[in-house]
This record gives C-alpha cells, sequence and structure tokens, in this order.
C-alpha cells in the first residue's frame, strides 16, 4: 500500500469551494447583468463574501503552493497554478462579456484537475 501526503486530502475542500466559485461568478458576473449593461467589477461583492473569497483564494495558493512539494501531486498543482494565472492574465485584458467564459472554462479545467487528483489519491489508496 503506498501513502499519500496528508496535504492531498484538502483537494475534495477546494473541489467543493471550486464549485461554490462558480456559482458566486455566475451570481456576480452573470448573463443579465452584462445583458443588462452593469459592470460588476464596480460594485463588488458584498463584504462578508468579499472576505470568505479571500480567505479561500489565499489558501487555495498556499495548498497549491505546498502541493509542489510531494512529488505524488506536483503535475496537478503545476496545471492548477499555471490555469489560474493564465486565466487571470486573460481575464485582466478581456472585456466583460468574455470574462464570465473565461471564469467558468478556467474553473472547469481546476475542477477537472482536482478531479483527477483525488482519483489518483482513491487509487493510491486502494
Amino acid at each position: 500500500m503506498y501513502s499519500v501526503p496528508v496535504i492531498a486530502f484538502a483537494a475534495p475542500i477546494f473541489l467543493l469551494l471550486e464549485l461554490i466559485q462558480l456559482v458566486i461568478c455566475e451570481r456576480l458576473v452573470g448573463v443579465k447583468k452584462i445583458e443588462r449593461g452593469t459592470d460588476p467589477r464596480n460594485h463588488g461583492p458584498r463584504e462578508p463574501i468579499a472576505a470568505a473569497w479571500t480567505i479561500f483564494l489565499t489558501a487555495y495558493w498556499l495548498w497549491m503552493g505546498m502541493m509542489l512539494v510531494p512529488p505524488f501531486a506536483r503535475a496537478h498543482a503545476v496545471v492548477l497554478i499555471a490555469v489560474s494565472i493564465v486565466g487571470y492574465a486573460i481575464r485582466r485584458n478581456v472585456g466583460l462579456k468574455w470574462i464570465l467564459v473565461i471564469l467558468t472554462f478556467e474553473g472547469a479545467i481546476r475542477i477537472g484537475m482536482l478531479i483527477a487528483l483525488i482519483g489518483r489519491m482513491w487509487r493510491r489508496l486502494h
């Protein structure tokens, strides 16, 4: 039986939070707001949501950084970090209508990588 780094067991939590983030992004930058011409970047989320989101993103980045250490999940962590950086760079340079598309695509890739990591953990444990 092979071992799995303890830090990798946080992957299901971040998978759940990625799904929640997709819902929040849809609510904040939703199609209806884009059709109305409202720019959600001018108003932002309420303070509790913004605080929770900031804590989640900080914890997520710290976790991805820690996942670079064990060779077990290094490839997954590299892809998660690369997708996040490239997605951010693209979002900063596109119009409002494309932000939701990019956020959704970026989230789907990260969710896929987290599912792959969880699957790899499962196979290694059984």
